[in-house]
């Protein structure tokens, strides 16, 4: 018997038959004997509906009310798959950031999990019922909603397979895994049935839609074993696990594409202490990266 966290993302949860077809799967994995953690990201295209919502009132939202806002597409997923679950015959609960809980810092739009309680899970899980967790989202020590940027499910997948003790983190998506480049750029790309943390960080920092970084780097920190697969058909999927010495022959794994990355040159910096502190200070409050 495995313990197993599954993240499964809005394109897998386009429409209510969609939500069915996953519901089903998960059923009949945790009836072969495996324990199902199941973590959601909202359905196709209702974080972007709730931004253009709130876009059509102001350009400048207070970003504690924008989380508040955003995060309740995964509630209504969440609560639709355990609805889903339940009707197959299975017993299934959803839990929000609160409910598990999901710690983060204050940082709006962009905050990072600092703990995660595991207890709530792993009750839910001894009684044999599938716990359904809201990704994306967390609750800061104000017990403020916060969410964890684009593509957060990722992380929150990550971050709770890490607390639980999980054998693998299973991320599925509308791909066969990873490939050596965009196969919608070039056809001739190549499935990968494995690649290491480090090089899949390279990927993602260069613009590779891959996996969330900060979800990748969790993996990394915390060890745990990452399975991209195809949300249908029996696709190999790809494995994102530490190196070892037969991936470290390979001199070139994938290519990446950026076309949305900005360079900004800096001219006329007096050579003197503080100046970098006073150029970069500004971006770190408020959470910008710069590399």
């Amino acid at each position: 018997m495995a313990l197993v966290v599954q993240k499964w993302g809005g394109s897998t949860l386009s429409t209510i038959e969609q939500v069915k077809e996953v519901a089903a799967k998960i059923l009949a994995r945790q009836r072969s004997g495996d324990q199902v953690v199941p973590v959601l990201s909202a359905m196709k295209g209702e974080t972007d509906r709730l931004i253009e919502s709130l876009l059509e009132i102001t350009d400048l939202p207070d970003l504690r009310e924008y989380d508040s806002m955003i995060s309740t597409g995964e509630q209504v997923s969440t609560a639709l798959l355990a609805i889903a679950i339940n009707a197959l015959g299975g017993k299934a609960r959803s839990l929000l950031s609160f409910q598990v809980p999901i710690r983060t810092n204050c940082a709006f739009k962009d905050a990072r999990i600092e703990d995660i309680g595991a207890k709530a899970i792993k009750k839910l899980l001894r009684e044999n019922c599938i716990p359904v967790v809201a990704g994306f989202q967390g609750i800061d020590y104000d017990f403020n909603i916060t969410t964890l940027g684009r593509g957060g499910t990722d992380t929150t997948a990550v971050a709770i397979a890490a607390a639980i003790g999980a054998n693998v983190c299973e991320i599925y998506k509308d791909v066969d895994g990873i490939s050596t480049t965009d196969p919608g750029i070039e056809p001739r790309a190549r499935h990968l049935d494995k690649i290491s943390y480090e090089e899949v960080l390279e990927l993602a920092s260069m613009g590779a839609k891959v996996l969330q970084i900060r979800s990748v780097e969790m993996a990394m920190k915390h060890g745990v074993s990452i399975h991209v697969l195809p949300d249908k058909g029996t696709g190999r999927g790809t494995y994102v696990v530490k190196g070892d010495k037969e991936m470290e022959k390979v001199i070139v794994s994938a290519v990446a594409l950026d076309r949305n990355e900005c360079k900004i040159t800096v001219t006329n910096v007096p050579d003197q202490p503080g100046v970098a502190a006073a150029l970069f200070r500004p971006l770190a409050e408020a959470s910008i990266s710069v590399t």
